[in-house]
Formats: C-alpha cells, structure tokens, sequence
C-alpha cells in the first residue's frame, strides 16, 4: 500500500495515539500492534532488542534496536519518549527481502538511572513503526553496579581435631549483581571438584568433611562482581592431633633393686598442632622375684639401712609438729593487739566542708579531722567463724562511742609493722591472689563496715560501699573491673543490644548487709514506649546469665535496684557480679547515642593524610579507648564531638566528604560515601567502629584543609562537620578530650569517700527513717530529691533514708553540693530545729 510522503506524520501521530492509548500495562516481551486491515505481514519484527545491563562506576551504557520493515524506532524509558536527538540512527534495506530496516542506539548515563526513587527500577524498551502497525521490543532494566566493602558475615578462626568436620559461614557484601564467592586456602584457589571432601554451599560456606592435617592454613573468602573483588579478613583453622601411647615395651631383666621396668612412646600417634599430651606415664616399673634379688634383700646391711630411715622419718615428724605450735602461739599474739582495718586501707583522708548558707548555719557544718586516728581492739578482726564477735561491737550511735569489754586507744601514727604484716597475710587469700593486678580498667580495695568507694577514672564507673554494708568484724578485699566486650561474650536474647558497659564487681559470694551501688553510664535514650529495658547478670561461660531486674516492672526486685537517668544508670545490689544493661527495642522510635570523633594526624610528613571518623557509645568509657588509642598513633583531635541518635530502622550508617578542594587536594576514595552496617553499630560488641578518609596534597607545601565530611543515617538523623584547620599547627580542639580526674585515688576508704559527715548522715537517719503523720519523713526527702520512682524497693529495707543518702552520695560524688541537700533536709519541717547540728564535744 503507497502511502503519499505527507500522510506520514498524520499516520505516525495516529498509531502513536493508539499505542500510548494500549500501553496502561507494562510489557516485558515483544508485542505487535497491527493497523486494521493491514498486511501482518508487514509488521515490524526485532533483529536486535535492548537487554538488561549494569552501570559500573560513572561509565554510560548502550542500548540498541534494530528492526525489518521499520520507518521509525524510538526508545521509551520509565514510561517517558527519550528525546529525537538522543538517538543515533541508521537506515538500510535488508538485502533479501528489500524492505526498510532501522537501527537506533542511546545511551544512558548514571545520573538518569539515579533520579528514579522508590522501589521502581530504570527500564526501556523500544517501538518500531511500519506502514502495518508497531511493535514494542522487551524491557531492559539498567541498574547501577556495586558491591560493598563490609562482609555481612566473615570466617572466623577455629581449632579442630582430626577428621572432625569443618564449616566456614561467609555471607558476601551486598552487591548489584550479586557477588559470586570463592574461597583462599593459603592464597591458592579451593576447587571443590579437584578435592571430594570439600565443597561450597549454596549460602557459600566452605565445608570441609573430615579435617586432615594438610586443612590446616588460612583460609579467606572472596566475593566478587564486574564492579569490585573483597576479601573477608582470614581465618586460621588449626587441625590439631591429640597424642596416643605407643604400645608398651617388653619388660627389662630384674635389676639389683628388685624392680624391672617397661617404657612407651607418646607416638601413636605423636600430637601435632597444640595437642594434647598422653595423660599417664611413660615408664611403668614393678618388683620381680628372681633368686638373686631375694638374696640381695634379706642382708643384714639393708635392714640396717631400713632402720635408720625410719627413725630419721619420725625425728622430722616430730621437729615439724613442734614448728607448727609455735608458729600458732606466734600468731594469736599477733591477732590480739592489730591495727583496725581502716588504718590497714591508707586511713581516713580529711573531711573539709565549707559552712551552709542556708538558714539553719549549723547544718552539715561538722569538720571532724579523722585523718589522724586510729583504734586498736583487744581481740582479733578475723574471727574464726562466720558468725559476729563479741569482741568487735560498735553501736550506731558517735562514731568514737566506747567500745564496752576489751581496751581501745587512740594515738597519731602511721600503721605498724605488725599491722602490714597482718594486710600481707590477708592478701595472700586464694581469691585475691586471682584479681587482675595493675590494669587502668580495674581498680581494688580492702574494706570494713566503715564502707568506701572504688573508681575506675576517666569512665564513669563507680562502686559505692556504703557504712555498715560489710559486716562488722569482717574485712574484705574487693575489685571493680570493666571488661571489653570482645573479651566477654554476654549472651543476649532476641532482639536485644547492649547499651552499657560490662562491669565485674567482687569477689562473687561474699556476705553484704547493705546494698552496695554500681555506677554506669549507658547510651540509649530511656522511654517506656520505646526500650524494654532490664539488667543482666552474667555467670561466666558455663552458668550463662540471666535477667535479675526488669526495670520499670509493676512488682520490682527486692535483691535489685536501678535508678536510670538520662546518661548514666544507679545499680543496687546486695550481690556481687558481672553486670550489664541491656534493651530490645518497642518500635523503631528507640534509638542508641552514638558520639561521633573525627582524627588526624598531629604530623603530616608524607602527601596522604589520613581523617578517621569514629562512631563509638556514647559513654566515658568508649571514649576513654578511643582517646588513648588516639595518643598511641599520634592522632588529634580536629572537630568538637557531635552526638548522633542511631535507631532501630535496620538502615546502615553512611560517611562521606564533600568540597575537598581539587586544586589543593584530591580525594583517593573511589565510591561516594562509606558505609558500617547496622548490625555492627546495633549489637554493641565491637569496639572502635570507624572509617577512614584519605586524602592526597597536591604539593608538600600544602597545609590547610577545608571541606565538609557528613555521617547520617540512611532515613535517619545526621550530622555535618564543617573542616577548616591547618594540618600542621592546629590544636584548638585539643583541650576538649582531657581526661580528668574523677576524685582523686581510685579507692577511697572511710569517711573520705563520702560527701555527708557521718554523725549527720546518722542523725538524718535516725530522724526521718520512723514514720511522721506529717510526711516529714524519708518518703518526702525523696520526693524533694527526685528519686520516688520506687519507693516500695527504698520501704523493703531496714533504713529507707540510709538508701536515699546512698544513692545521693553514689550520684553527687565528688562534686555534690551539700548546701541544697541541707536546704531539702531542712525544709521538711522538722519540730528540732537544732536536730541536725553537732557540737565540737560530740566530735
């Protein structure tokens, strides 16, 4: 059919029309589109179509079409005509048939594929006009390539016996297309199909059926695509072999000692690879009864010789028994007349409170100087048994009240000689011998009912030891540990993240009367509505752990306490242990404090220069390592700390840098932004997360640097940092990560380790522990304080106000003011005005 030349953009605008009108629906195969009546013959049919391809890195790719009998061919991408001037055209006539063919070409750039949001990918497909009608060629889908950095599950290092079965999970970075995997065996390739007993699992663990000693080696996994290849780190997997007798060798000829021996090897097989040893002996030796040997024993000599032996033997018997009462004689003289304890543990420091301004001048104005005096106690401080002493009485009344039966004085002197032999004696117990001595995350001391604090500086973490939470007559030596979380695996259930540090307090098992109170910080952000929250207790690898406190729970533990504020959380607990809080998220609201640290190079003597970013818990002690790693590699600090709220949306966390300055310095990442998975941030367990950003100076003489580096979360919070400094002189921010003292001395015993006088503190208790038809009693002291959150768990002990004053003192500590706690006191109308005040006769 002729169609006249000025028909055609009529016909074209016609079947055009009635295309878009049929194309509601996406097609992924090649359809026709006959014209009514027209020869279907005719129809345009696909010599080439496009096919689905991969964007690597920033390089466009081509799309093509060609199509028989063809007069026009146009490519449609996501539903919109690409332009008449973005493609390439050529005409020919195919030589056996005659009729028009057509190939178009278009290429599409990463920009393009990158404007399409949501969950819809970047497709096209072409369209082919004929004088009969058109046809759409299939879809192909563009899509950008990559593969990411981070392993979502990478070997780890194992030990394994012989012919033991061996398995090596990896799970590959995501990636477009996805990454093909392959395992290193000491860089050499593993080909399942060279070796039958070792073969890759659809999930790409390497599984090795029966270990032998040649599987022995470092073994990598290797994911790769057409965009990158990565290496997991290497896993070293150790085929060990235990060791085996050798069969027993025949016995020897009787020997002149009437005895005759046989031997074995431990070579059946020998161990190999840290194996075990045989268990057992190598030599095994009996008596034999041959003629000369029974001759050569029943001489007169060796009778003689028998003889003399055993009257040495009950000689030495003797002498032993005779040392050993007069060392018992030595010791219980020594036990009556002993320095106490809180002279043995540094003495008391100085009690130095300024006087309150408040309106009764006399309260909580005592400076009792108790850094001089000491008590001795006719009896000794170590009973015998567990029960109490009727030698070693204080009451609760003065401090310095009479001590009834027995002497006691007081004298100015340093402790005796007698008196570091007794702490010596007492250190050399099994479970102080056991503490981890001389390490910065862990401090220890030795105690009484006099009470104390242990800190370990710069994390804030703390242990409380309130007066009489040790039994009296007893002294106790005891730590306050952090642990890092690599070295403790803490088990947690489902969906549940750490959110403290893991602190060990103890000896575990020993006796309190008193709730002793563990100071933490934690990093999430406390809401009902958002966290469960509860206290763990690990027990060590073979007990596991358990849950001892829900907090926020209608019926709260007697055993356990928490007070949780903002950034830090007030532990309660009459038993010693290893502790942590841990949260499992309500909604995807809850969110955990990450603080964000950028570091550099004091020094810059190369051109690359180094910017690592940390993403750590927002706590003193993550902070506290990562500062001193910081001083071990040379680094500073270069911005102020942001704080970011990282929350359950399973989204990564991604870091990239901005307006580097090409014509002073160039950039050597190679993709837009980094990336820590979310589970690496979520989970708590691994330390130091970081990135690095290295950058390059174009010219030694280069020193300042400006751009911008921003770390958010993938629909989440960010942040921005704003660079600007010189590499080589700039140390503005240097100031803000000094770590101060927290305190003084890691371990204070006595009355230098609290705020409060302790006549006052027991004169408040006194008061305000019996109930009052007024309300000016302990409940009320805990309404002004802010801490009525439980009043049943305070109402569970002995003294209500004890617990509150405690846990003021474990919050306030060094610097609590004394004044507004006097203010509170006072203001709880009390009939006594002078109730509260000491006289310098009573001190």
């Amino acid at each position: 059919m002729a169609v006249r030349p000025g028909l055609w953009p009529a016909l074209l605008g016609i079947v055009l029309s009635a295309w878009l009108r049929g194309s509601g629906a996406q097609q992924s195969a090649t359809v026709a589109n006959p014209v009514p009546g027209a020869n279907p013959d005719l129809l345009p049919h696909f010599l080439v179509e496009p096919e689905d391809v991969y964007i690597v890195k920033n390089k466009p790719v081509l799309l093509v079409c060609k199509a028989v009998p063809a007069t026009q061919i146009f490519f449609k991408c996501n539903g919109e005509w690409v332009r008449q001037v973005d493609h390439v055209i050529e005409r020919s006539t195919d030589g056996s048939s005659g009729l028009p063919t057509m190939e178009v070409r278009i290429n599409v750039s990463r920009q393009q594929v990158e404007k399409v949001f949501g969950l819809e990918e970047y497709w096209c497909q072409c369209v082919a006009w004929s004088s009969s009608g058109t046809t759409k060629s299939q879809k192909a889908y563009i899509r950008i390539a990559y593969l990411r950095k981070n392993f979502e599950q990478e070997p780890l290092a194992k030990e394994v016996s012989l012919e033991q079965g061996i398995v090596l999970p990896c799970r590959p970075p995501e990636g477009i297309p996805p990454a093909e995997v392959e395992w290193l065996r000491n860089e050499d390739l593993v080909d399942p199909s060279l070796d039958p007993n070792v073969y890759i699992t659809r999930e790409h663990s390497l599984v090795v059926r029966q270990a032998r000693l040649a599987d022995t080696a470092n073994y990598t996994c290797v994911a790769k695509n057409i965009v990158a290849r990565r290496r997991s780190a290497s896993a070293a997997v150790i085929v060990y072999v235990d060791g085996s007798w050798s069969p027993w060798s025949k016995w020897s000829a009787c020997g002149l000692d009437c005895t005759h021996w046989r031997s074995r090897e431990c070579s059946d097989p020998a161990p190999r690879n840290g194996g075990e040893e045989c268990q057992g002996a190598d030599l095994d030796s009996r008596n034999c009864t041959s003629d000369l040997c029974v001759h050569t024993a029943s001489g007169p000599e060796d009778v003689a010789l028998y003889v003399g032996l055993i009257a040495v033997a009950v000689c030495l018997v003797l002498l032993l028994l005779v040392l050993i009462l007069v060392y018992c004689r030595k010791k219980e003289g020594l036990d009556s007349d002993v320095a106490d304890s809180s002279i043995l543990t540094s003495g008391f420091q100085p009690v130095s409170i300024k006087p309150s301004k408040a309106d009764n001048p006399h309260l909580l104005t005592i400076q009792p100087d108790l850094s001089t005096t000491t008590t001795t106690y006719q009896g000794s401080l170590c009973p015998r048994q567990d029960g109490p002493s009727p030698k070693f009485q204080l009451t609760n009344g003065h401090l310095l009240s009479p001590l009834g039966s027995g002497r006691h004085t007081l004298h100015h002197s340093s402790p005796t000689s007698e008196a570091e032999e007794f702490v010596s004696r007492l250190s050399t117990q099994t479970y102080f011998r056991s503490l981890p001595r001389g390490t910065s995350n862990m401090t220890y001391g030795t105690f009484n009912f006099l009470g104390g604090r242990l800190i370990i500086p710069n994390t804030g973490i703390s242990l409380l030891i309130p007066p009489d939470a040790i039994p009296r007559g007893k002294i106790y030596e005891i730590y306050l540990t952090l642990h890092k979380p690599e070295d403790v695996r803490l088990p947690l259930a489902g969906c549940q993240t750490l959110l403290s540090p893991i602190v060990s307090c103890g000896p575990p098992g020993v006796l309190l009367t008193r709730p002793v109170i563990l100071a933490m910080d934690h990093c999430g952000e406390p809401s009902p509505d958002s966290w469960s929250l509860r206290l763990k207790k690990h027990h060590g690898w073979l007990q596991g752990s358990e849950d001892v406190l829900h907090l926020g729970e209608d019926a709260p533990s007697h055993l356990y306490y928490c007070q949780l504020e903002a950034s830090a959380c007030y532990v309660f607990t009459e038993q010693l242990g290893r502790f942590a809080l841990v949260g499992e998220a309500l909604s995807v609201a809850a969110a955990k404090r990450l603080k964000l640290l950028l570091f550099a190079p004091v020094a810059c003597t190369s051109l690359e220069y180094n910017i690592r970013v940390y993403c750590l818990h927002d706590t003193h002690d993550a902070l506290k390592e990562v500062v001193q790693l910081e001083k071990q590699l040379g680094g500073q600090l270069i911005q102020e700390p942001r704080v970011l709220h990282f929350k359950d949306s399973y989204h990564n966390l991604r870091l990239s840098i901005h307006d580097v300055p090409s014509s002073l310095w160039k950039s050597k990442l190679l993709v837009s932004y980094q990336e820590i998975p979310f589970y690496h941030i979520w989970n708590g367990t691994q330390q130091y997360l970081h990135c690095t950003f290295t950058l390059e100076r174009v010219s030694p003489s280069t020193s300042d640097l400006a751009c911008k580096l921003w770390v958010w979360q993938v629909e989440g919070d960010g942040q921005s940092f704003n660079i600007n400094f010189s590499i080589t002189k700039d140390t503005r921010f240097a100031e803000l990560l000094a770590l101060e003292s927290e305190g003084g001395v890691p371990a204070l015993v006595g009355p230098s380790a609290f705020k409060i006088p302790f006549l006052i503190r027991q004169k408040i208790i006194s008061s305000l522990d019996p109930p009052c038809s007024r309300g000016a009693d302990w409940r009320t002291l805990a309404q002004k304080l802010h801490l009525d959150s439980h009043l049943s768990f305070f109402a569970s002990k002995p003294s209500p106000t004890a617990m509150i004053l405690n846990l003021w003192e474990a919050r306030h500590f060094p610097n609590g003011n004394l004044s507004q706690l006097a203010a509170a006191v006072a203001g709880l109308g009390q009939p006594d005005a002078g109730l509260f005040t000491v006289s310098e006769a009573e001190c």
